[in-house]
This record gives C-alpha cells, structure tokens and sequence, in this order.
C-alpha cells in the first residue's frame, strides 16, 4: 500500500519532466530529419521523415559554410576562455572563500548580480574602446571579453563550492609551512575539481554558441567561430534550409557528445556548489 501510494505521488513528476524531455527532444530530432532532406522537401514537410536521404548536405555544408576554419577558430576561443576564466575565477574564489577578506560577502554577491547584467549593454562602448586600442578581429580581444563575461560566474560557483572544504586539510598545510599559493595548488584544487570542470563545461558551451559578440567583433571571415558558420547558406532573397540544418546539426553535435559524457559529474558539481553556498 505504501509502496502504490509514493508510485502515485510521483507520478505528477514524472509527467512534468516528461512534457520537458519532449519540449528538448523534439526539436532536436526535427533538426536531425531535416539536415538529409532538400529545401523543397523541408518547404513542403517541415516535421515528417524524409523521402529521400541526403547524406551529402553534411560534407556540402562543411564545405560551403567554411567549417574547418571557424571549427578551429571556436576551438581557440573555448579553451583559451576557459583557461582564463578559471586561473582568475579560482584565485578569486580562493581569496573569497579561505583568506578571510573584509567585505568577501558584498564582493560575492557582487559576482552574483554581475551574471544577471546583460552584456548587450556595455557593448557600444567596449566596441569603441577596442577599436582604440587595436583589438577588433582579434582572438585575444574577443578572449578577454568573454573572461570578463564568464568569470563573475565561475567565481561565485567556485567559491560556494570551496567554502564546503573541509578546514583541516588547510590548517595541516600551513602549519607545514604552506604558503597560499601552495595550499591553492596542492589542496584547493585538487579538492575542488568538480566545480573546476563544471565551470568550464558552462564557460566552454557559453562560448561556443555565442554569436553577437563574435560576430560585432571579428569582421574578418578568417577569425569567425562557427556560430557564424550558418551565414553562409544564405541568399539574397533565400536560404537553403538543408544545409542550414546539416550545419547546425555539425555545430550542436559535439556539445551533446560531451553533455552526455560528462553529464554526471557536471550535475553532481553545479549541485554541489549550489548546496555548498
């Protein structure tokens, strides 16, 4: 009877997330049935199956919408932020969470109202400035706004996530003549991985779908990310739908790949976090 009674008064969640599997999944899949038909076909039967299987929009659109440059170019850019927002993210948050800094709470809540902020802005005078200083069609210049975007974020996370550390270990360390940098490298961090690895798992996919910022501040095609990539398959007064859902489908592929490898310790490092702050 108990048993039949938690089945019951789970069901009311199981359906919710059901409903919410198929908000995610469908469209998906209609992106998937539709990158191997003709713009025609798509035109005359946007959701059904195809009646004939165009496996070669996958090499037409890599080909057309130039992606093994901006493939490479959005590699750059997703790893070099990454490194960046997590060497100032994970020394701010160390600062804040273990050095007992006056004020540390009103700086992360700061952090924290700094991530609700839209970039769109500050986006005129950051565009003006850097045309200034010599930065518009550069990787760096794009790099450090997107270190500026991404690490109030990673900060507020890593360092709720480093107030749950146990104090032991710290105080062992010092006592052994540690210094902060040392206690950081050997004992931080290590500890604090999961959080490291679920920042930059949100900084990384931040990143490679960004498109306005890229696309305001690298004019040139040869730096362009591949979120621009699906510029490409449009006219003048068209575009061809198949090859705009192959490309898409070639941009949106690896981040599910990666989502569904490391899906498990990025819940558990974004829950942690949560819980510890």
């Amino acid at each position: 009877m108990l048993k039949k009674q938690r089945v019951q008064s789970s069901l009311p969640n199981y359906i919710v997330l059901t409903i919410l599997a198929l908000f995610a999944l469908v469209p998906i899949f209609i992106l998937f049935i539709n990158s191997v038909k003709s713009t025609v076909e798509i035109g005359k039967n946007p959701i059904g199956f195809p009646q004939e299987i165009l496996w070669e929009n996958f090499p037409n659109a890599w080909e057309k919408g130039g992606y093994a440059d901006t493939v490479r170019n959005s590699v750059i850019l997703v790893s070099s932020t990454i490194v960046g927002s997590l060497t100032i993210a994970g020394l701010a948050a160390y600062a804040l969470a273990r050095l007992k800094l006056r004020g540390s709470g009103l700086i992360a809540f700061y952090f924290l109202v700094g991530t609700s902020v839209p970039p769109q802005l500050f986006m005129v005078p950051l565009f003006v400035m850097w045309r200034q200083v010599g930065l518009i069609n550069t990787h760096l210049g794009l790099i450090i706004i997107y270190c500026g975007l991404y690490s109030p974020f990673a900060t507020y996370l890593l360092r709720s996530y480093m107030v749950g550390l146990p104090e032991e270990f710290i105080e062992a360390a010092r006592i052994d003549g540690a210094s902060n940098m040392q206690v950081f490298t050997k004992i931080i961090m290590p500890l604090s991985w999961p959080g490291f690895m679920t920042a930059g798992l949100v900084i990384g996919l931040n990143v490679w779908n960004e498109f306005l910022f890229a696309l305001t501040f690298l004019q040139d095609p040869t730096y362009k990310p591949i979120a621009t990539s699906l510029f490409a398959f449009q006219g003048r007064f068209s575009r061809d739908w198949g090859l705009t859902s192959a490309g898409s489908v070639i941009m949106v592929l690896p981040v599910i790949i990666l989502f569904l490898l490391l899906q498990r310790r990025f819940i558990e490092g974004l829950t942690a976090g949560g819980l510890k702050g």
